[in-house]
């Protein structure tokens, strides 16, 4: 019940939310328990049902699903870890803890609406518009998770999200490329492709 009222916080009441957030002791390995592998779940999940249910390539949608949520995971972590990198050249804490609580609690947009992935050409509608959301929430966030001056906020913003769009854009080339290997592949050997 706790990640549900999270979530639910975090999209409905961010600038009330982060504070809290800031406040509040964590662990690496607890969110990712907790909150990060369960959210992260959802578009993985969502692409494989529409993978399957679509093109009937269903290795290539569990190799393409499970390693879309790998990486995902990692993704959330390599951004987390830049994010504290970067804030010290921005007057903020070099916080490993907190640079991963902003990136895990601002991702909840895109993830929730990751789900989205299951209705094809409109899903991806929903998919951008948790996208933007999402760097809504990285923006708000700034300041009482990564403790960088207000006026420095949003240049410490746009190059953390810059850094996170770099980021999710190789990760989702990688699941790509993935996918069209075993597609093909799947394809060769049913005898689709001569």
């Amino acid at each position: 019940m706790a990640l549900v009222d999270r979530v639910q916080k975090i999209l409905t009441q961010p600038a009330a939310e982060w504070p809290v957030i800031a406040a509040e002791p964590a662990t690496v390995g607890g969110l990712y328990t907790g909150y990060i592998m369960p959210l992260a779940a959802i578009p993985a999940i969502a692409a494989l049902v529409l993978q399957v249910v679509f093109t009937h390539h269903v290795i290539a949608g569990v190799v393409g699903a499970a390693i879309a949520y790998v990486l995902s995971l990692v993704g959330v972590y390599a951004v987390s870890f830049i994010a504290a990198a970067l804030a010290p050249s921005f007057g903020g804490a070099n916080d490993q803890i907190q640079g991963l609580k902003w990136a895990a609690y601002s991702n909840t947009a895109a993830w929730v609406a990751g789900i989205a992935n299951i209705i094809p050409i409109a899903g991806a509608l929903v998919v951008l518009v948790g996208a933007v959301y999402t760097l809504y929430l990285y923006w708000l966030g700034t300041v009482p998770m990564m403790r960088v001056p207000q006026d420095k906020a949003i240049g410490y913003a746009v190059v953390v999200i810059i850094c996170a769009i770099v980021v999710y854009a190789v990760i989702a080339f990688a699941v790509g490329l993935v996918v069209a290997m075993f597609a093909v592949g799947s394809a060769i050997t049913s005898g689709a492709i001569h």
